[in-house]
């Protein structure tokens, strides 16, 4: 298999996140829930948001950007896919164990949109994690 090609395919995947986290708010009435909040909270909560959006963006261009350099075995590169497979192993666990999203999948489209994302967040973490230890071929 072709690292190279598998990391460029893998960052692709990050297309789709950022548009399913562009849709979260809407889709949970998420301004509505922080109304309620202190105007720091929320205003804490748009800059993680923010945040995690700038990361997909990262972690996706620089995945399809370096793809080369990921694959080529290096301790960096080795360091930096383990890096983001214990990242998206991490989002697994979280979004499977800890979060209950049964009152927002009200339909078809976000019950396939939720297992999109869950297959993605199942190949991320293999494909990154594959590349890390597999070294320099």
């Amino acid at each position: 298999m072709n690292a190279i090609l598998l990391l460029k395919l893998a960052a692709f995947t990050y297309l789709g996140l950022i548009v399913a986290g562009l849709l979260m708010p809407g889709v949970v009435g998420l301004r509505d829930h922080l109304r309620a909040l202190p105007e720091f909270i929320r205003k804490l909560f748009w800059v993680y948001y923010t945040f995690i959006g700038l990361c997909l963006i990262s972690f996706g261009f620089g995945t399809f950007v370096l793809a080369e350099q990921l694959a080529s075995g290096t301790l960096l590169a080795r360091s930096v896919c383990g890096f983001l497979a214990v990242f998206w192993t991490v989002r697994f666990i979280a979004g499977t164990f800890v979060f209950d999203l049964r009152p927002y999948l009200t339909n078809r489209w976000r019950r396939v949109g939720l297992t999109a994302a869950n297959l993605v967040f199942t190949c991320l973490p293999i494909i990154y994690g594959w590349v890390a230890l597999r070294g320099v071929e």
